[in-house]
């Protein structure tokens, strides 16, 4: 075998082959302003940009890269990305645009796998100067090594990482789709009262029943009640007594998931990080412990986003953190309609009315049993169930391919620094 000696001297400096890039948008010929994303995406700008000389702004074009040097050392990232959704677009001129010098040489997509690994941010992190909130000089980025292999090689990496990279937006995309169907069937449903009736037809066009409901307003359909949302549910809070775990009570595997914040977001459960606690430190807890068909609800911070414990997902043993509450529907359907009832545009804006506190936004537990609900019939909840399950099944099995898919491009990622040596291997 190469010694590592041997193997470091096959690493080069990503300075030798890029360069930097001033192309300023002097004609005002682009319009397209993106911004950079700590997750290493370039992102629609929301920048006030009235009254605002765009001709200042850099123009980046396709397969040109962009980045952030300041506050690495905060941040423990460096925002970089390479630009390959536009042909040309512009952006704020306090990012430096670079681009690699010879595509014969290096790869533009191959220079971003590299820079896009955990690895290489703890080094620039390493490098960073300046206080809390260090910043990366360019000499410094620039003398960043990384290893090159040849140009075939290199396809070979790239081709490999991007078809596992749009297998995982291919699955995104179908979710999407799914979730807006389910959501689109919910609101046909529960928002324009057109479920099936007994003879299969929509109940309000075809002269279903509707009588007034003070409370909200409007008609709703007859034996239909209105009531708060805790007569659906039990509302259970995390644990917060002495026993509650502190940081070095987190592992990286273990006997229990611990969720937090990051790991309910608006699309559901997102498991690429996750944290463990110990069967001991479990047991200690006195409750906060997900049953399935649990719905998990964010309720400080980032609130209203929600996430289904169903059948499908493989974790056996998960609690939730103090910053978010469980739903527990007495039936499996209840679930079903509750599930969609938080994630419809009605639930949102009402639980946005509920919100306290300043600095952080909250949303109590004794404000959320006064969160009002439209209580259907049994029948028609039932219903409800029976399409929407099989549309959660497919949801989540998608899921739990990406969460594969992502564990394959990170180890495709971790091997790069052996390719060079492995035909040299003896």
């Amino acid at each position: 075998m190469k010694s590592k000696t041997a193997m470091r001297k096959k690493y080069k400096k990503i300075g030798d082959f890029i360069e930097l890039v001033d192309e300023r948008n002097k004609e005002l010929q682009v319009d397209t302003l993106v911004g950079l994303s700590i997750s290493k995406d370039f992102i629609p700008s929301v920048a006030n940009t009235v009254g605002t000389n765009m001709a200042n702004y850099k123009i980046i074009r396709k397969n040109q890269f962009a980045c952030s040097l300041m506050q690495v050392r905060r941040d423990k990232k460096i925002p970089v990305a390479l630009l390959q959704k536009f042909d040309e677009a512009i952006i704020s001129q306090a990012y430096p645009v670079f681009q690699v010098k010879d595509e014969n040489e290096l790869l533009p997509q191959y220079l971003m796998m590299w820079m896009s690994r955990s690895e290489f941010d703890r080094h620039a992190c390493f490098l960073a100067v300046g206080g809390v909130r260090g910043s990366l000089e360019w000499d410094d980025f620039c003398d960043m090594e990384f290893p090159k292999p040849d140009i075939e090689k290199q396809r070979e990496i790239v081709k490999e990482y991007n078809t596992i990279v749009n297998r995982i937006k291919l699955n995104e995309q179908l979710n999407q789709k799914l979730e807006e169907t389910a959501q689109a069937l919910y609101k046909h449903w529960f928002v324009d009262f057109e479920f099936p009736n007994e003879d299969g037809q929509p109940y309000k066009s075809s002269g279903g029943k509707m009588v007034y409901n003070e409370e909200l307003d409007k008609e709703i359909p007859e034996g239909w009640e209105v009531d708060n949302i805790e007569q659906l549910v039990a509302i259970i809070d995390g644990d917060r007594g002495k026993s509650y775990p502190s940081q070095e009570d987190f592992y990286s595997k273990g006997h229990c998931l611990f969720l937090n914040a990051g790991n309910v977001t608006k699309k559901g459960f997102d498991f690429s990080t996750v944290s463990f606690i110990t069967k001991e430190r479990d047991e200690l807890l006195r409750k906060g412990k997900l049953n399935r068909n649990d719905i998990v609800l964010t309720t400080r911070g980032t609130v209203g986003n929600v996430a289904f414990y169903t059948d499908e997902i493989n974790y056996t043993d998960i609690r939730i953190n103090s910053g978010m509450v469980i739903l527990r529907s007495i039936k499996k359907e209840v679930a079903t309609f509750l599930y969609s009832l938080l994630r419809s545009e009605e639930m949102k804006q009402t639980i946005s009315n509920f919100l306290s506190g300043s600095a952080q936004p909250q949303l109590p537990i004794k404000d959320i049993k006064k969160i009002p609900v439209i209580i259907p019939n049994d029948n028609t909840i039932n219903a409800f169930d029976l399409k929407c399950s099989k549309i959660q099944v497919l949801i989540d099995s998608s899921n739990i391919q990406n969460g594969k898919l992502i564990g394959f491009k990170d180890l495709l990622l971790s091997k790069m620094t052996k390719v060079e040596t492995e035909k040299e291997a003896v």
